[in-house]
């Protein structure tokens, strides 16, 4: 990736440089340039335009044109790095309204994908860092170089790229199992890396971390501790409150914190419920958005925030 300048008006883009040496990238152009050629939602990244044809050298060369997101990527802010782009951890910390926003914004952008689209659209590469931020926070789901195009709400035939050897799609630690066992690309694996993504979100843990390298995964990890050991779970950020006596002002960190964890608990259990590996009735993510909306629209009335703009609509 890299940064640039449009010519015309002096405007900040992102441009995806394909590496054509690698396998199956000239596919992975040709189906991100199909999904994007029409699709328009608010939250999914905004493609200015495609490139194709021959460097300076003779060589071929592909790349792809989008909208600049001025915060980076997700993974970015829940796992900064020290001292990049003089960036720490104290000045990348998501609270959790805005987590719960962003998680919002992924939602309704996979809800378009799935159910409000001629052609059901599976992303198949869902993860922190191909969500973007905005200048306002705003989440925008990007990366469409594995897309897969469902032909109707009730076929499992795919349109475009369809390959008798699907094997693993997207990345191994967002990845439903059953990618790993060669199963064709699903609603249903999509709705388990954004879960995955969820219980992320609000532990505050790296898949990646040690405890995770055995038989113990996040969807266990979160599943034991509920509802009761909340507090073991939870980014600890959400829940600090000080216990110094009975005063009233102690009774509202107290109030505060009780509030939180409500809040959630109701969030962990709609991650628990799309991330299992082979549910029996699996949420749709128009479910999803609308039990996240709920959660939000209580957290906000319990909190006393009143002001809070529409994060859901399809641009034109």
């Amino acid at each position: 990736m890299y940064k640039g300048v449009l010519d015309q008006d002096g405007t900040i883009v992102a441009v995806k440089v394909l590496n054509l040496l690698r396998p199956g990238a000239s596919r992975s152009f040709l189906a991100e340039c199909e999904a994007l050629r029409n699709i328009r939602h608010r939250n999914l990244v905004k493609v200015v335009t495609a490139c194709s044809g021959v460097d300076y050298k003779g060589n071929d060369f592909k790349a792809l044109v989008f909208e600049y997101m001025v915060n980076g990527n997700v993974q970015e802010w829940l796992h900064p790095i020290q001292g990049e782009d003089e960036v720490n951890e104290e000045t990348r910390n998501l609270g959790l309204l805005q987590r719960l926003n962003i998680a919002i914004d992924i939602a309704c952008a996979l809800d378009y994908l799935h159910n409000h689209w001629h052609t059901r659209i599976i992303h198949c590469d869902l993860k922190p860092n191909n969500i973007l931020l905005n200048n306002e926070m705003t989440a925008h789901v990007g990366d469409f170089g594995l897309v897969r195009f469902l032909l109707n709400a009730s076929c499992s035939t795919f349109a475009h790229q369809t390959s008798r050897s699907i094997g693993l799609r997207g990345s191994i630690v967002y990845a439903a199992l059953e990618y790993g066992m060669g199963s064709e690309p699903s609603i249903h694996g999509d709705v388990y890396s954004y879960d995955i993504i969820l219980l992320k979100m609000f532990t505050g843990k790296r898949l990646t971390d040690e405890m995770f390298k055995k038989s113990l995964n996040i969807h266990n990890y979160v599943k034991m501790t509920l509802p009761g050991r909340i507090t073991n779970v939870a980014n600890p950020r959400f829940l600090q409150y000080r216990e110094e006596g009975e005063t009233s002002i102690n009774r509202q960190h107290r109030d505060q914190s009780h509030k939180i964890q409500e809040c959630l608990i109701s969030i962990f259990g709609i991650g628990l419920a799309c991330s299992q590996e082979s549910p029996s009735e699996p949420l749709d993510t128009s479910d999803i958005l609308a039990k996240l909306l709920v959660v939000r629209n209580t957290f906000m009335e319990t909190n006393g925030i009143h002001e809070q703009r529409s994060r859901i609509g399809i641009q034109s």
